[in-house]
């Protein structure tokens, strides 16, 4: 269901925002038929996020930074 929220649009501009709609869904459709395994993406890896490991911190840790000296 498409709601109209704000503004007064015409026929023709209804029928062309459903238009786009309709073609998105039958894009996805065609997408999802296929049946082709999802790539994950490389932003959301957990190998990206914690590619290092660091030292457990010492007990004076919080009063230190880790800045080079």
């Amino acid at each position: 269901m498409i709601k109209v929220v704000r503004g007064n649009p015409t026929p023709e501009e209804l029928a062309a925002a459903l238009a786009v709609v309709r073609a998105r869904a039958a894009a996805t459709a065609a997408a999802g038929a296929e049946g082709a395994p999802a790539i994950p993406e490389a932003w959301s890896a957990p190998s990206r996020i914690a590619h290092a490991r660091h030292p457990a911190p010492g007990p004076r840790s919080w009063a230190r930074t880790y800045w080079p000296a």
